[in-house]
């Protein structure tokens, strides 16, 4: 089973469109052949961005916290204890790999995978949900 770390940008992706590879990577929650890790700061991000008035029009706030609670339902709940910042750019990206330090994720589910580069540095591969998607259908 692959840990990983899910940014916000997939999940905003992911309840925007039914089309694309977030979605679909929500919807593999199901198949428990991954599993996410979530922090309480990751989460608090998580639903307070999801949650900006007109960003996903077609949810209303109980949606949103029926897609957050079930993803804690398949989530590994993580407290970090070591805080390796500065190491990126942004200090919410940092949150994100301390996370997935943490939780010894293999990989951080992103569509910013230039700006966890330095992610390798800790063995963590930065990857889009298509590539996590086609690494699955490979491991078949």
């Amino acid at each position: 089973m692959d840990k990983v770390v899910i940014d916000t940008n997939v999940l905003v992706a992911a309840l925007r469109s039914q089309h694309g590879a977030s979605h679909q990577l929500l919807l593999e929650l199901t198949s428990d052949w991954f599993k996410p890790a979530v922090s309480v700061p990751l989460f608090l991000e998580y639903e307070a961005v999801l949650k900006r008035p007109g960003l996903i029009p077609n949810l209303v706030p109980a949606d949103i916290d029926n897609v957050l609670n079930y993803l804690l339902t398949k989530a590994q709940l993580c407290q970090i204890y070591y805080l390796w910042r500065p190491c990126l750019k942004d200090p919410q990206d940092d949150m994100v790999l301390e996370l997935a330090v943490q939780s010894q994720s293999q990989f951080i589910v992103t569509f910013n995978v230039r700006d966890f580069k330095r992610s390798a540095t800790f063995g963590i591969k930065p990857i889009t949900p298509q590539q996590l998607l086609e690494r699955k259908r490979r491991l078949k």
